[in-house]
């Protein structure tokens, strides 16, 4: 099994999560066996979701951690507040958000919240 942990900064900017991106892809492109570049890019996506809603929201640092099972790829992002993500109607104006929750579970095998001390951990299980 394929793993990685990658802690993403507390500055709240694109880099953080360009350099996550990069991570993921640098993670996935050494992989033993490698996935199809569609299944690539999904995984991709869902860690720029992930990390940027954990910045945004979840205290301004977290961690991402990439691992490689037989048949998918989870990503796990943990981060300092106890909210869990929610479903809520996008704002079509505002600029406000609520598109990304429900892509990443559109777009995941499974995806599951787990409370921790300090915090949660947001998951998601994408096929590879």
């Amino acid at each position: 099994m394929d793993t990685m942990s990658v802690n993403v900064a507390t500055v709240r900017s694109a880099t953080s999560v360009a350099g996550a991106r990069e991570s993921a892809r640098h993670f996935l492109e050494g992989l033993l066996h490698p996935i199809a570049a569609e299944a690539a890019d999904t995984v991709v996506l869902v860690v720029s979701e992930l990390v940027t809603n954990a910045l945004r929201h979840g205290g301004g640092t977290c961690t991402l951690d990439l691992t490689a099972h037989p048949d998918n790829i989870e990503v796990a992002v943990h981060d300092r507040s106890p909210q869990a993500p929610r479903m809520r109607t996008p704002d079509l104006n505002g600029g406000t958000g609520g598109f990304g929750w429900p892509m990443v579970n559109r777009l995941a095998r499974a995806t599951a919240v787990s409370r921790r001390t300090g915090g949660k951990t947001v998951s998601a299980l994408l096929a590879r």
